[in-house]
């Protein structure tokens, strides 16, 4: 089998992403989408055909969000990224974790962003550069502090709890049936953080609160269905009582 069956497809977003969104998948698919030509709609005189962009260069931006727009319009060609595939993904939001390279290697720090589509995370505090934003003729620049994303395969790991100490983990599973990360080195379990939880509408599922539009909990239980061995025109009739009283005359088949 090649190589390159087993890298992950481009076009596709994270799982992560997908749940920190909380977004239909339909919604996140047609922000990405971007559409150059496509033929008139209920005109018989043409084929249906839609040219549209098939690569995206996914970075620290949101798939939904306009800078990922703006960076990947039709047309513009950017340089190929070759991941490594992960079978298990292990390092999840507010992990504390050791950096491995760089002028902050072996400082540790919390996972504030995880981008599952380039095999990115990012620590809040570490790892910055020096970026200018805006730089006018006479004046002095202006410029910030930002973070650069950090591989997870070989760049950072994650902290074992008991001795603070960077670790490789394992993931198992429990006598009660839970799937739990643990440490190769001392055997404890390493638990998932419940910022691995936060969503772009809410930091943890308890902490959330309904708003008017929202389906509410009630409304889901509801039954409003049963299921009954009638069909369609059977239905129709009990519920507008009426009842039939011709017998259909018997059909024979030769």
């Amino acid at each position: 089998m090649r190589l390159t069956n087993c890298l992950r497809d481009f076009k596709k977003v994270g799982e992560l992403t997908k749940k920190y969104a909380n977004f239909p998948d339909s919604y996140i698919k047609r922000s990405m989408e971007k559409v150059v030509w496509k033929t008139p709609q209920n005109n018989p005189r043409y084929l249906p055909r839609t040219v549209k962009k098939k690569k995206y260069h996914f970075s620290e931006h949101r798939p939904w969000s306009m800078p990922f727009s703006s960076q990947n319009n039709f047309g513009d060609l950017k340089p190929k990224a070759f991941l490594e595939p992960i079978k298990e993904w292990s390092i999840f939001k507010g992990d504390r974790v050791e950096i491995l390279v760089g002028p902050d290697k072996g400082k540790q720090g919390i996972v504030g962003h995880v981008i599952q589509e380039r095999n990115w995370v990012i620590v809040d505090g570490l790892n910055c550069e020096i970026d200018e934003v805006a730089h006018y003729k006479g004046h002095l620049s202006m410029v910030q502090m930002k973070e650069i994303p950090l591989l997870v395969t070989s760049e950072v790991s994650l902290v074992d709890p008991s001795d603070l100490q960077g670790c490789t983990i394992e993931w198992r599973f429990t006598e009660s049936g839970d799937k739990v990360r643990v440490s190769s080195r001392s055997g404890k379990i390493i638990p998932i953080p419940s910022l691995a939880k936060q969503t772009y509408d809410y930091k943890t599922p308890n902490t959330y609160k309904e708003s008017e539009k929202d389906t509410t909990g009630d409304d889901i239980k509801k039954i409003t269905f049963l299921p009954l061995l009638k069909t369609f025109e059977m239905d129709v009739m009990d519920e507008m009582d009426i009842k039939e009283d011709r017998v259909p005359a018997p059909t024979y088949w030769y």
